[in-house]
Protein backbone atom coordinates (compact mmCIF):
# COMPACT_ATOMS: atom_id res chain seq x y z
CA UNK A 1 0.00 0.00 0.00
CA UNK A 2 2.33 2.48 0.57
CA UNK A 3 4.29 1.38 -2.01
CA UNK A 4 1.56 2.34 -3.98
CA UNK A 5 0.94 5.65 -2.82
CA UNK A 6 5.34 6.63 -3.64
CA UNK A 7 4.50 5.60 -7.02
CA UNK A 8 1.24 7.53 -7.62
CA UNK A 9 3.14 10.59 -6.01
CA UNK A 10 5.81 10.15 -8.53
CA UNK A 11 3.69 10.24 -11.20
CA UNK A 12 1.82 13.62 -9.84
CA UNK A 13 5.27 14.93 -9.73
CA UNK A 14 6.21 14.32 -12.88
CA UNK A 15 2.89 15.15 -14.77
CA UNK A 16 3.34 18.56 -13.38
CA UNK A 17 7.36 18.77 -13.77
CA UNK A 18 5.81 17.87 -17.94
CA UNK A 19 2.91 20.17 -17.76
CA UNK A 20 5.49 23.34 -16.13
CA UNK A 21 7.80 22.32 -19.38
CA UNK A 22 4.70 22.87 -21.79
CA UNK A 23 3.49 26.59 -20.16
CA UNK A 24 7.71 27.56 -20.28
CA UNK A 25 7.64 26.41 -23.69
CA UNK A 26 4.53 28.03 -24.76
CA UNK A 27 5.35 31.10 -23.26
CA UNK A 28 8.82 31.16 -24.43
CA UNK A 29 7.71 30.27 -28.33
CA UNK A 30 4.83 33.74 -27.28
CA UNK A 31 8.03 35.84 -26.60
CA UNK A 32 10.22 34.58 -29.48
CA UNK A 33 7.16 35.20 -31.78
CA UNK A 34 6.62 38.88 -29.77
CA UNK A 35 10.45 39.57 -30.76
CA UNK A 36 10.59 38.66 -34.40
CA UNK A 37 7.28 40.59 -34.88
CA UNK A 38 8.90 43.27 -33.23
CA UNK A 39 11.92 43.04 -35.41
CA UNK A 40 9.77 42.90 -38.92
CA UNK A 41 7.34 45.85 -37.48
CA UNK A 42 11.16 47.98 -36.37
CA UNK A 43 12.18 47.07 -40.18
CA UNK A 44 9.33 48.31 -41.45
CA UNK A 45 9.53 51.52 -39.84
CA UNK A 46 13.14 52.36 -40.99
CA UNK A 47 12.58 51.44 -44.68
CA UNK A 48 9.11 53.85 -44.05
CA UNK A 49 11.46 56.71 -42.17
CA UNK A 50 13.99 56.28 -45.09
CA UNK A 51 11.53 56.79 -47.89
CA UNK A 52 10.22 60.03 -46.71
CA UNK A 53 13.79 61.04 -45.78
CA UNK A 54 14.68 60.37 -49.44
CA UNK A 55 11.44 61.72 -50.84
CA UNK A 56 11.61 64.84 -48.81
CA UNK A 57 15.62 65.27 -50.31
CA UNK A 58 14.19 65.09 -53.31
CA UNK A 59 11.06 67.58 -52.63
CA UNK A 60 13.94 70.04 -51.07
CA UNK A 61 15.78 70.06 -54.67
CA UNK A 62 12.77 70.88 -56.65
CA UNK A 63 11.85 73.28 -53.88
CA UNK A 64 15.57 75.21 -53.94
CA UNK A 65 14.98 75.11 -57.53
CA UNK A 66 11.93 77.14 -57.59
CA UNK A 67 12.56 79.06 -55.06
CA UNK A 68 15.44 80.46 -56.99
CA UNK A 69 13.26 80.63 -59.68
CA UNK A 70 10.98 83.17 -58.49
CA UNK A 71 13.37 85.28 -56.93
CA UNK A 72 14.88 85.51 -60.40
CA UNK A 73 11.16 87.04 -60.95
CA UNK A 74 10.05 83.56 -62.44
CA UNK A 75 5.69 83.74 -62.61
CA UNK A 76 3.68 80.67 -61.96
CA UNK A 77 6.45 78.01 -60.49
CA UNK A 78 6.10 74.70 -58.87
CA UNK A 79 7.13 71.23 -59.03
CA UNK A 80 5.90 68.02 -59.01
CA UNK A 81 7.57 64.75 -58.41
CA UNK A 82 6.14 61.41 -60.30
CA UNK A 83 7.23 58.26 -60.29
CA UNK A 84 9.28 58.71 -63.88
CA UNK A 85 9.64 62.77 -64.17
CA UNK A 86 9.88 65.56 -61.77
CA UNK A 87 7.78 67.99 -63.41
CA UNK A 88 8.76 72.31 -63.13
CA UNK A 89 5.80 74.91 -64.15
CA UNK A 90 6.96 78.19 -64.79
CA UNK A 91 6.35 81.32 -67.01
CA UNK A 92 8.64 83.84 -68.40
CA UNK A 93 7.69 87.02 -66.73
CA UNK A 94 11.97 87.89 -66.02
CA UNK A 95 13.25 88.12 -69.84
CA UNK A 96 12.17 89.65 -73.04
CA UNK A 97 13.56 86.58 -74.83
CA UNK A 98 12.13 83.01 -74.57
CA UNK A 99 15.22 81.55 -75.44
CA UNK A 100 17.07 83.34 -73.03
CA UNK A 101 14.85 83.24 -69.95
CA UNK A 102 14.24 79.48 -70.48
CA UNK A 103 18.15 79.12 -70.79
CA UNK A 104 18.63 80.53 -67.44
CA UNK A 105 15.68 78.56 -65.75
CA UNK A 106 17.50 75.49 -67.16
CA UNK A 107 20.50 76.49 -65.83
CA UNK A 108 19.21 77.00 -62.18
CA UNK A 109 17.02 73.79 -62.45
CA UNK A 110 20.55 71.85 -63.75
CA UNK A 111 22.37 72.93 -60.48
CA UNK A 112 19.38 72.28 -58.00
CA UNK A 113 16.58 70.35 -59.38
CA UNK A 114 17.86 67.97 -61.17
CA UNK A 115 16.46 64.82 -60.29
CA UNK A 116 18.48 60.85 -60.58
CA UNK A 117 17.57 58.01 -62.39
CA UNK A 118 14.75 60.35 -64.08
CA UNK A 119 13.35 62.31 -66.35
CA UNK A 120 12.97 65.96 -66.38
CA UNK A 121 10.08 68.21 -67.60
CA UNK A 122 10.04 71.97 -68.01
CA UNK A 123 5.76 73.16 -68.84
CA UNK A 124 6.44 76.84 -69.68
CA UNK A 125 2.82 78.37 -69.35
CA UNK A 126 1.98 81.59 -71.01
CA UNK A 127 -0.96 83.74 -68.87
CA UNK A 128 -1.18 80.37 -66.81
CA UNK A 129 -1.79 78.19 -70.13
CA UNK A 130 0.87 75.96 -71.08
CA UNK A 131 2.55 76.23 -74.48
CA UNK A 132 5.31 73.51 -74.72
CA UNK A 133 7.73 71.29 -72.56
CA UNK A 134 10.97 70.87 -72.72
CA UNK A 135 12.42 67.28 -71.53
CA UNK A 136 15.63 66.20 -70.48
CA UNK A 137 15.26 61.62 -70.79
CA UNK A 138 18.12 60.25 -67.94
CA UNK A 139 20.11 57.47 -69.19
CA UNK A 140 21.62 54.74 -67.32
CA UNK A 141 25.14 56.08 -67.92
CA UNK A 142 24.16 59.15 -66.21
CA UNK A 143 26.51 59.58 -63.42
CA UNK A 144 26.11 63.61 -62.40
CA UNK A 145 22.37 64.96 -62.08
CA UNK A 146 23.19 67.96 -64.87
CA UNK A 147 22.33 68.02 -68.38
CA UNK A 148 23.47 70.36 -71.27
CA UNK A 149 21.06 72.55 -72.78
CA UNK A 150 21.48 70.52 -75.96
CA UNK A 151 20.20 68.19 -74.09
CA UNK A 152 16.73 69.19 -73.90
CA UNK A 153 14.03 68.94 -76.66
CA UNK A 154 11.07 70.87 -77.36
CA UNK A 155 7.59 70.02 -77.92
CA UNK A 156 3.96 70.76 -77.87
CA UNK A 157 3.75 67.67 -76.10
CA UNK A 158 3.07 67.86 -72.27
CA UNK A 159 3.58 64.31 -71.24
CA UNK A 160 1.06 62.12 -69.13
CA UNK A 161 2.59 63.60 -65.98
CA UNK A 162 1.45 66.95 -66.48
CA UNK A 163 -1.99 66.01 -64.68
CA UNK A 164 0.19 65.54 -61.60
CA UNK A 165 1.82 68.79 -61.83
CA UNK A 166 -1.59 70.47 -62.66
CA UNK A 167 -2.29 69.91 -59.17
CA UNK A 168 0.61 71.95 -57.74
CA UNK A 169 0.15 75.45 -55.55
CA UNK A 170 2.22 77.94 -58.07
CA UNK A 171 4.41 80.31 -56.30
CA UNK A 172 4.30 83.93 -57.24
CA UNK A 173 1.56 83.98 -59.25
CA UNK A 174 0.91 86.30 -62.23
CA UNK A 175 -2.55 86.98 -61.60
CA UNK A 176 -3.72 90.73 -60.67
CA UNK A 177 -0.02 91.96 -61.20
CA UNK A 178 -0.42 94.57 -63.73
CA UNK A 179 2.15 96.06 -66.66
CA UNK A 180 2.01 98.93 -67.89
CA UNK A 181 3.67 98.94 -71.35
CA UNK A 182 4.37 102.16 -73.66
CA UNK A 183 3.96 100.56 -77.10
CA UNK A 184 5.23 103.00 -79.97
CA UNK A 185 4.15 103.62 -83.35
CA UNK A 186 5.30 104.69 -85.78
CA UNK A 187 2.99 104.81 -89.53
CA UNK A 188 4.31 106.41 -93.06
CA UNK A 189 2.62 106.73 -96.35
CA UNK A 190 3.08 108.18 -99.72
CA UNK A 191 0.02 109.58 -101.53
CA UNK A 192 0.77 112.91 -103.29
CA UNK A 193 4.01 113.23 -105.63
CA UNK A 194 5.09 116.62 -104.23
CA UNK A 195 5.76 115.18 -100.83
CA UNK A 196 7.82 112.30 -99.93
CA UNK A 197 5.49 111.13 -97.19
CA UNK A 198 2.84 111.75 -94.49
CA UNK A 199 4.45 110.70 -90.85
CA UNK A 200 2.66 109.80 -87.73
CA UNK A 201 4.14 108.88 -84.23
CA UNK A 202 2.34 107.82 -81.22
CA UNK A 203 3.18 106.81 -77.76
CA UNK A 204 0.74 104.16 -76.43
CA UNK A 205 0.97 103.61 -72.99
CA UNK A 206 -1.13 100.48 -72.12
CA UNK A 207 -2.51 98.43 -68.61
CA UNK A 208 -2.36 94.78 -69.24
CA UNK A 209 -3.46 92.82 -66.07
CA UNK A 210 -4.90 89.01 -65.76
CA UNK A 211 -7.78 88.18 -63.02
CA UNK A 212 -7.85 84.69 -63.81
CA UNK A 213 -6.24 81.67 -65.80
CA UNK A 214 -6.39 82.47 -69.10
CA UNK A 215 -7.57 85.85 -69.50
CA UNK A 216 -6.04 89.40 -70.27
CA UNK A 217 -7.46 92.61 -70.18
CA UNK A 218 -5.63 95.58 -72.35
CA UNK A 219 -6.43 98.98 -72.03
CA UNK A 220 -4.74 101.37 -74.37
CA UNK A 221 -4.55 105.28 -74.56
CA UNK A 222 -3.14 106.69 -77.87
CA UNK A 223 -0.84 110.08 -77.28
CA UNK A 224 0.01 111.69 -80.42
CA UNK A 225 4.10 112.81 -80.75
CA UNK A 226 4.21 113.69 -84.37
CA UNK A 227 1.44 114.30 -86.98
CA UNK A 228 1.92 114.60 -90.78
CA UNK A 229 -1.53 115.15 -92.48
CA UNK A 230 -2.65 111.87 -90.72
CA UNK A 231 -6.40 113.57 -89.86
CA UNK A 232 -7.17 116.01 -87.04
CA UNK A 233 -8.53 112.96 -85.44
CA UNK A 234 -5.44 111.74 -85.14
CA UNK A 235 -3.94 115.28 -83.16
CA UNK A 236 -6.34 114.08 -80.26
CA UNK A 237 -5.33 111.70 -77.06
CA UNK A 238 -7.72 108.73 -77.84
CA UNK A 239 -8.14 105.12 -76.59
CA UNK A 240 -6.27 102.26 -78.72
CA UNK A 241 -7.03 98.67 -77.93
CA UNK A 242 -9.68 98.31 -75.17
CA UNK A 243 -10.13 94.57 -75.19
CA UNK A 244 -10.69 91.58 -73.07
CA UNK A 245 -9.41 88.06 -74.34
CA UNK A 246 -9.49 84.68 -73.06
CA UNK A 247 -6.68 81.82 -74.10
CA UNK A 248 -7.56 78.38 -73.84
CA UNK A 249 -5.33 75.13 -74.58
CA UNK A 250 -8.27 72.58 -75.96
CA UNK A 251 -7.61 68.60 -76.13
CA UNK A 252 -5.71 68.06 -79.31
CA UNK A 253 -3.03 70.61 -78.83
CA UNK A 254 -5.57 72.81 -80.43
CA UNK A 255 -4.89 76.51 -79.04
CA UNK A 256 -7.86 79.18 -79.15
CA UNK A 257 -8.12 83.16 -77.94
CA UNK A 258 -11.19 84.64 -77.90
CA UNK A 259 -11.01 88.56 -78.05
CA UNK A 260 -13.62 91.08 -77.62
CA UNK A 261 -13.31 95.02 -77.44
CA UNK A 262 -12.20 97.76 -79.62
CA UNK A 263 -9.36 96.98 -81.97
CA UNK A 264 -7.05 98.62 -84.47
CA UNK A 265 -8.57 99.74 -88.04
CA UNK A 266 -11.98 101.26 -86.45
CA UNK A 267 -13.08 98.36 -85.58
CA UNK A 268 -15.02 96.80 -82.47
CA UNK A 269 -16.53 93.69 -82.22
CA UNK A 270 -15.89 89.96 -81.50
CA UNK A 271 -12.54 87.94 -82.88
CA UNK A 272 -11.81 83.87 -82.42
CA UNK A 273 -8.28 82.31 -83.47
CA UNK A 274 -7.62 78.72 -83.29
CA UNK A 275 -4.29 76.98 -83.92
CA UNK A 276 -3.34 73.81 -83.99
CA UNK A 277 0.33 71.91 -84.68
CA UNK A 278 0.10 68.41 -86.70
CA UNK A 279 2.54 65.23 -85.43
CA UNK A 280 5.23 66.47 -87.26
CA UNK A 281 5.57 69.81 -85.45
CA UNK A 282 6.86 71.53 -88.44
CA UNK A 283 3.48 71.93 -90.06
CA UNK A 284 0.18 73.32 -88.54
CA UNK A 285 -2.79 74.45 -89.45
CA UNK A 286 -5.02 77.77 -88.87
CA UNK A 287 -8.55 79.68 -88.52
CA UNK A 288 -10.07 83.12 -87.52
CA UNK A 289 -13.37 84.48 -87.61
CA UNK A 290 -14.31 88.37 -86.66
CA UNK A 291 -17.42 89.49 -86.25
CA UNK A 292 -16.82 93.11 -86.10
CA UNK A 293 -18.29 96.62 -86.84
CA UNK A 294 -17.10 100.01 -87.99
CA UNK A 295 -16.66 102.85 -85.07
CA UNK A 296 -13.53 105.81 -84.66
CA UNK A 297 -12.75 108.12 -81.58
CA UNK A 298 -13.06 111.38 -81.38
CA UNK A 299 -11.19 111.70 -78.21
CA UNK A 300 -13.00 110.00 -75.80
CA UNK A 301 -16.17 109.73 -77.71
CA UNK A 302 -16.71 106.49 -79.77
CA UNK A 303 -18.55 107.34 -82.95
CA UNK A 304 -19.94 104.02 -84.55
CA UNK A 305 -21.28 101.74 -87.03
CA UNK A 306 -24.36 99.02 -85.81
CA UNK A 307 -24.47 96.80 -88.74
CA UNK A 308 -21.45 93.98 -88.58
CA UNK A 309 -19.38 91.77 -91.31
CA UNK A 310 -17.72 88.74 -91.32
CA UNK A 311 -14.29 88.35 -91.64
CA UNK A 312 -12.29 85.21 -91.78
CA UNK A 313 -8.79 83.23 -92.71
CA UNK A 314 -8.17 79.44 -93.00
CA UNK A 315 -4.75 78.32 -93.96
CA UNK A 316 -1.38 76.44 -93.14
CA UNK A 317 2.15 76.79 -92.31
CA UNK A 318 5.75 74.78 -92.16
CA UNK A 319 8.39 75.89 -90.49
CA UNK A 320 11.88 75.09 -92.15
CA UNK A 321 14.05 74.48 -88.71
CA UNK A 322 17.83 74.79 -90.06
CA UNK A 323 17.01 79.07 -90.73
CA UNK A 324 14.16 79.71 -88.64
CA UNK A 325 12.13 80.35 -91.94
CA UNK A 326 8.14 80.26 -91.69
CA UNK A 327 6.17 80.02 -94.74
CA UNK A 328 2.17 80.88 -94.24
CA UNK A 329 0.00 80.31 -97.15
CA UNK A 330 -3.85 81.56 -96.24
CA UNK A 331 -7.22 82.20 -98.05
CA UNK A 332 -8.72 84.94 -96.19
CA UNK A 333 -12.34 87.69 -96.18
CA UNK A 334 -11.34 91.35 -95.80
CA UNK A 335 -13.32 94.04 -94.49
CA UNK A 336 -14.67 94.90 -97.65
CA UNK A 337 -15.85 91.72 -98.42
CA UNK A 338 -12.91 90.88 -101.26
CA UNK A 339 -12.00 87.44 -101.07
CA UNK A 340 -8.51 86.90 -101.07
CA UNK A 341 -5.19 84.55 -100.96
CA UNK A 342 -1.83 85.50 -99.10
CA UNK A 343 1.34 84.19 -99.18
CA UNK A 344 4.31 85.31 -95.92
CA UNK A 345 7.81 84.32 -95.94
CA UNK A 346 9.65 85.20 -92.50
CA UNK A 347 12.79 84.84 -91.35
CA UNK A 348 13.05 84.79 -87.13
CA UNK A 349 16.02 85.60 -85.36
CA UNK A 350 16.46 86.69 -81.75
CA UNK A 351 15.97 89.81 -81.74
CA UNK A 352 13.86 90.19 -84.87
CA UNK A 353 11.86 88.88 -87.25
CA UNK A 354 11.69 89.95 -91.07
CA UNK A 355 9.02 88.69 -93.71
CA UNK A 356 8.21 89.01 -96.94
CA UNK A 357 4.39 88.91 -98.37
CA UNK A 358 1.89 88.63 -101.71
CA UNK A 359 -1.76 88.58 -101.72
CA UNK A 360 -4.25 89.04 -104.67
CA UNK A 361 -7.95 89.56 -104.06
CA UNK A 362 -11.14 89.94 -105.91
CA UNK A 363 -11.74 93.55 -107.46
CA UNK A 364 -8.14 94.29 -106.19
CA UNK A 365 -4.57 94.73 -108.00
CA UNK A 366 -2.06 92.18 -106.87
CA UNK A 367 -0.19 93.38 -103.68
CA UNK A 368 3.24 92.85 -101.50
CA UNK A 369 5.54 94.21 -99.48
CA UNK A 370 7.38 93.40 -96.67
CA UNK A 371 7.29 93.44 -92.94
CA UNK A 372 9.74 93.60 -89.80
CA UNK A 373 9.39 93.70 -85.82
CA UNK A 374 11.96 94.20 -83.67
CA UNK A 375 12.35 93.62 -79.95
CA UNK A 376 12.84 96.57 -78.00
CA UNK A 377 15.12 96.72 -74.89
CA UNK A 378 15.88 96.54 -72.37
CA UNK A 379 17.12 92.98 -72.98
CA UNK A 380 18.44 91.83 -69.36
CA UNK A 381 16.03 90.69 -66.40
CA UNK A 382 12.71 92.95 -65.35
CA UNK A 383 11.05 91.51 -62.37
CA UNK A 384 8.08 92.89 -60.45
CA UNK A 385 8.24 94.47 -57.13
CA UNK A 386 5.24 92.50 -55.22
CA UNK A 387 1.39 94.03 -56.68
CA UNK A 388 2.70 97.62 -58.23
CA UNK A 389 2.66 97.93 -61.39
CA UNK A 390 5.70 97.53 -64.22
CA UNK A 391 6.48 99.65 -65.93
CA UNK A 392 8.19 99.33 -69.46
CA UNK A 393 8.44 99.60 -72.86
CA UNK A 394 6.48 96.81 -75.14
CA UNK A 395 8.65 94.05 -75.94
CA UNK A 396 8.32 94.67 -79.36
CA UNK A 397 7.62 97.20 -82.41
CA UNK A 398 7.26 96.67 -85.98
CA UNK A 399 6.07 97.91 -89.95
CA UNK A 400 4.59 96.45 -92.48
CA UNK A 401 5.68 98.08 -95.67
CA UNK A 402 2.61 98.43 -98.60
CA UNK A 403 4.66 98.06 -102.10
CA UNK A 404 1.63 98.74 -104.08
CA UNK A 405 0.09 101.52 -102.21
CA UNK A 406 -3.14 99.91 -102.04
CA UNK A 407 -5.48 101.97 -99.68
CA UNK A 408 -9.18 100.63 -100.32
CA UNK A 409 -8.50 96.77 -100.36
CA UNK A 410 -6.74 93.87 -98.04
CA UNK A 411 -7.56 95.70 -95.48
CA UNK A 412 -7.92 93.63 -91.92
CA UNK A 413 -7.29 94.65 -87.82
CA UNK A 414 -5.30 93.50 -84.96
CA UNK A 415 -7.08 92.11 -81.79
CA UNK A 416 -4.75 92.96 -79.43
CA UNK A 417 -2.17 95.29 -78.72
CA UNK A 418 0.67 92.30 -78.21
CA UNK A 419 -0.55 90.62 -81.57
CA UNK A 420 2.95 90.33 -83.72
CA UNK A 421 4.32 87.86 -85.82
CA UNK A 422 7.36 87.75 -83.53
CA UNK A 423 5.03 86.79 -80.58
CA UNK A 424 3.13 84.38 -82.14
CA UNK A 425 6.39 82.53 -82.90
CA UNK A 426 7.82 82.89 -79.71
CA UNK A 427 6.45 79.30 -78.17
CA UNK A 428 7.82 77.55 -80.95
CA UNK A 429 9.68 74.57 -80.10
CA UNK A 430 11.83 74.49 -82.37
CA UNK A 431 12.42 78.32 -82.79
CA UNK A 432 12.92 77.63 -78.95
CA UNK A 433 15.93 74.85 -79.35
CA UNK A 434 17.11 76.62 -81.38
CA UNK A 435 17.99 79.81 -78.92
CA UNK A 436 18.97 76.98 -76.53
CA UNK A 437 21.49 76.08 -78.86
CA UNK A 438 22.83 79.58 -79.61
CA UNK A 439 22.87 80.59 -76.10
Amino acid sequence: MLLKKKSLFLHQILCYRHMKDERMKRHIEADTQKVSTFRKLTCWLIALVCCIFAQDIKSQEGNDAVLTLTRLGFENVGCAETESERVFVLQNSAYRVNGIGLAKAIDVIQKQGMPVGKDCRIVVLDNNIPQISLLYHATASDTLAEAALNDWEASYELGSEWKQARKVKLKNRSLFKVDILVYPQVAFRNLVLNKIYDVLIDLNPTVEVSFWKGMKLAAQVKVPVYNDDYGMLEDKVHPGHLTLSQRFRLPSNIFAKVTAGYFNADQYGVDVQLWRPFKDERFAAMARVGYTGLGYWNGFRLHYDTSMMLTWTVGGSFYWTPYNTQLIVKCERYLLKEVGVKAELIRHFRYCSIGFYAMKAEHARANGGFRFQVLLPPYGRYKRHGYLPRINTSPNMGIVYNAGNEQLYYRQYKAEASDNIMGENSFNPYFIKSELLNY
